[in-house]
């Protein structure tokens, strides 16, 4: 069982990383010092958008109970 745990741990924290860098850049940030600061003219959030938050959102959900559900399961003993 901990290994399922620490597959499925790993592969959200890749899923995780990949999500967060193909978020837009909001300003101010890291993404401003590396060029990212140039804004377009779309402004407002598009579908794709909103929808790469609610997956990036789910994936983060998903992390956290691998997270609690290893150190229960290890905290155990199993």
């Amino acid at each position: 069982m901990v290994t399922i745990f620490t597959v499925l741990l790993m592969l959200s924290s890749l899923l995780m990383i990949v999500l967060v860098l193909m978020h837009k850049g909001r300003g101010g940030g890291l993404s401003d010092m590396f060029g990212g600061g140039v804004s377009s003219g779309l402004g407002g959030s598009s579908v794709a958008e909103r929808n790469l938050d609610r997956i990036t959102v789910g994936t983060g959900v998903i992390w956290f109970a691998c997270i609690i559900a290893l150190g229960l399961l290890l905290k155990s003993g199993s």
